[in-house]
């Protein structure tokens, strides 16, 4: 293990006082009289300054004669998060400020681009702190910078390989492998397509794969509109769809529904749909201005073909998961999803965290605080309690990192350095003046 820096006020050397050091997990001791510092933690940065005022007042300035070591063991990182969006940048970001020191994949192609579904969006207008709406990308822009700012160190690979059968774990992806203590999964779903000809051209401006997110916007309301598709899914579209728009089809490939009793009991009854039974969705068609303007359909039984006037495409053929990186090592349900324990984001395996896109909800909202979840701390462990065991020198120097109250110029480099807790340091001295910071 690499020496510990020292640390110098100026050109002469700290001195060798008693240095009595106490966390904030319980009451620090009534300070002497005279001389006292305290200091608190600060965030990851990669150089640390402090600057001590004697009681002259003049500024000293005392800096690290190396750059403080990494938190992690021998290549072993805290925490590794795989997948970007609202739930990978959140769980970043909590994380960092955690000072876990977070290393995130965002991807590159599988799954979608970095930032996640959102970056298909044109418009996002339900997500708090936009009154005027903003862009899906800029959104996942603005993620992506707050990340950077708490020094989340970010990769644009695709990570091709993930082992949580042993411990550390193992994250393998294009450019590199890590080791980590801590997995965070968020690499969220993604929307099936019917990949018809024209599909890329009007996606987010005609068509969509969430009526919850962009039914109720100025593109879509008081509309007529279709929803493709005949489960659940597609049944639960087409229903919150009559709240904002004028009529709502039905296209379903098949000669009968797929959704639950409940749900087809919904729909038949709701005068605002109308559904078409034994029907393909060819394309989409446009008007004069290149606004969609109809949906061009096939019957299957037979073989007729017509256009549908419609103003918008919603699909609502289901999502897949994109978990293929754990499948046989976490539990998944039925439809690949990674199961959680209720109210939290806990795996099967411990020390597997699961956030992003659910069965539900399928909002941005949502998937961030998932993200929050997965990494607020009393669901993590504490970052030391996931470090090696004592090396020779705590024992010899009596130091372990999991008590309250240590003592010594040894133990507070090694909490600066390695405890992500916030410090109360006392420092006394028989003949220096009053220090304080």
């Amino acid at each position: 293990m690499a020496s510990a820096p020292k640390i110098g006020l100026g050109i002469v050397p700290v001195p060798t006082h008693r240095v009595c050091i106490s966390t904030l997990s319980s009451p620090p001791p009534t300070p002497p009289s005279l001389h006292s510092l305290i200091v608190f933690k600060g965030l990851s940065t990669s150089r640390r300054f402090l600057t001590i005022h004697h009681s002259s007042r003049r500024p000293i300035r005392a800096v690290s004669s190396q750059e403080p070591s990494s938190p992690s063991v021998k290549g072993v990182e805290n925490v590794v998060i795989v997948g970007s969006g609202p739930a990978g940048y959140t769980a970043a970001i909590y994380s960092a400020r955690a000072n876990l020191k977070p290393i995130v994949f965002e991807g590159y192609q599988v799954g979608g681009v970095p930032g996640g579904q959102l970056m298909t969006n044109t418009e996002v207008e339900n997500f708090p702190g936009f009154p005027d709406g903003i862009t899906g990308p800029d959104l996942m822009d603005r993620m992506r910078r707050q990340a950077e700012r708490w020094g989340v160190e970010l990769f644009q690979e695709d990570v091709e390989h993930i082992d949580v059968r042993n411990k550390p774990f193992t994250v393998q992806s294009s450019e590199r492998k890590v080791q980590c203590h801590i997995l965070i999964f968020a690499t969220g779903a993604t929307a099936r397509r019917l990949r018809i000809p024209r599909e890329d051209e009007f996606w987010s401006r005609g068509i969509s794969a969430c009526a919850i997110c962009d039914g109720a916007s100025p593109l879509f309301k008081g509309q007529v509109l279709a929803v493709v598709g005949g489960g659940d899914t597609a049944t639960e579209e087409a229903i919150y769809l009559t709240k904002y728009d004028r009529h709502v089809h039905l296209l379903v490939r098949r000669d009968q529904l797929r959704a639950s009793k409940p749900m087809q009991d919904r729909v038949y009854n709701n005068p605002i749909i109308t559904v078409h039974f034994n029907t393909e969705t060819v394309d989409v068609v446009s008007n004069t201005k290149d606004q969609m303007s109809g949906i061009f359909f096939r019957k299957v039984d037979t073989s007729e073909e017509s256009v549908l006037e419609a103003k918008g495409l919603f699909y609502g053929i289901g999502h897949s998961p994109n978990s293929e990186l754990l499948e046989g090592q976490v539990e998944l349900d039925s439809s690949g999803y990674v199961l959680v324990q209720d109210g939290s984001s806990r795996t099967s395996v411990e020390g597997v965290f699961a956030a992003g896109d659910d069965h539900e909800w399928r909002q941005a909202i949502t998937a961030a605080g998932s993200g929050c979840i997965a990494s607020v701390e009393r669901y993590l462990p504490k970052a030391e309690e996931v470090k090696k065991d004592l090396m020779d020198r705590d024992v010899k120097e009596g130091f372990d990192i999991t008590l309250t109250k240590h003592r010594g110029q040894y133990a507070l480099r090694k909490l600066y350095h390695e405890s992500p807790r916030l410090l109360c340091v006392l420092y006394t001295a028989p003949t220096c003046g009053y220090v304080g910071l």
